[in-house]
């Protein structure tokens, strides 16, 4: 199984830093940029307005407190914004790639569809 894990980050590359950072580590498959966003939030008692990027992580659902611990460790943020789900359907093909590039193996499903050597 796999999580989708949600941050958003000041700028692309922070982002990039922090992906890299993560997917070097195994901690993540891969994580996915999406630029333009525009945060309006309450903050110190104040409205406060960011741009900002949001990060969507690819994780093996059994590695999420050590995942939340490593990005907590690298987030520039005081208080970061951390929402993991498990989304009720992903191809299998992706799931044993994601678990793969974690050195998890997917029970019950053959890497060997996937070598191309």
């Amino acid at each position: 199984m796999i999580l989708f894990v949600v941050t958003t980050l000041p700028d692309e590359q922070i982002a990039a830093d922090i992906i890299r950072n993560l997917v070097e580590k195994k901690a993540a498959a891969c994580g996915t940029i999406i630029p333009g966003a525009h945060s309006i939030y309450r903050w110190k008692g104040a409205i406060e307005e960011a741009k900002e990027v949001i990060v969507v992580f690819k994780i093996p659902k059994s590695a999420a407190a050590s995942f939340e611990a490593d990005l907590r460790a690298l987030h520039p943020y005081e208080i970061p914004e951390i929402a993991s789900f498990e989304p009720s359907q992903v191809s299998q093909s992706f799931t044993t790639w994601a678990l793969a590039a974690c050195d998890i193996s997917a029970p019950d499903i053959s890497l060997q569809a996937f070598n191309t050597a």
